[in-house]
């Protein structure tokens, strides 16, 4: 970059630092409320249509789950069909992570022996996250695009890899925030206040 981009940049920042940040930090610093940052005539506030559309993660307690339902014996050629490329045909080969195994050792063994793999059965503590994390990142290649049905089949079938559920255990949006993780006990709440 020459010293004249450079020049401008320093003092387009500069310019941009006083007329934006100052007043925002000095308002905070008398302890007034922060003023929302300006637009600069840029974008608009979205609707409730579009913010709906976005809403779409769901809590450890199963709330924003959709209605929807599956057993492993139909998630079985979901995966074959989706995810097994990535994960491996029984879950445990890769290349991608695996997401079958568990740990019988009690506690919370994972700080002490780093070989341990973090697997759907050894580690994640709600299976309502499964279906969460399942719905709005796979497969790899078209996040997203599982219908709820399907995101229940894939989420049951790895649950009963795991020997969470039964192969017919069927998982919805009622049954599923009441799957107890064999890990669930293994995280303890932070009781440091910031973090509430």
């Amino acid at each position: 970059m020459n010293r004249t981009r450079r020049a401008l940049l320093a003092t387009t920042t500069l310019v941009w630092m006083c007329a934006v940040v100052a007043p925002l930090a000095s308002s905070h610093a008398q302890g007034q409320p922060t003023p929302p940052p300006p637009t600069f005539g840029i974008g608009r506030a979205a609707t409730a249509e579009e913010i709906a559309a976005r809403d779409i993660d769901v809590g450890s307690d199963g709330a924003g789950l959709p209605p929807g339902r599956g057993t492993a014996a139909e998630g079985a050629a979901i995966y074959a069909a989706r995810c097994a490329s990535c994960h491996g045909k029984t879950g445990t080969e890769g290349p991608n992570d695996v997401l079958v195994g568990r740990h019988t050792a009690p506690g919370f063994k994972f700080s002490q022996d780093p070989a341990l793999r973090r697997t759907i059965g050894s580690y994640w503590p709600y299976a309502t996250t499964v279906w969460d994390y399942i719905n709005r990142s796979m497969p790899y290649q078209s996040p997203g695009t599982l219908k709820p049905d399907e995101v229940y089949a894939v989420t049951a079938y790895l649950l009963a890899l795991n020997g969470v559920v039964p192969e017919f255990f069927e998982l919805n949006e009622r049954t599923l925030p009441e799957v107890k993780m064999p890990n669930r006990d293994g995280f303890v709440p932070d009781p440091r206040p910031d973090v509430k």
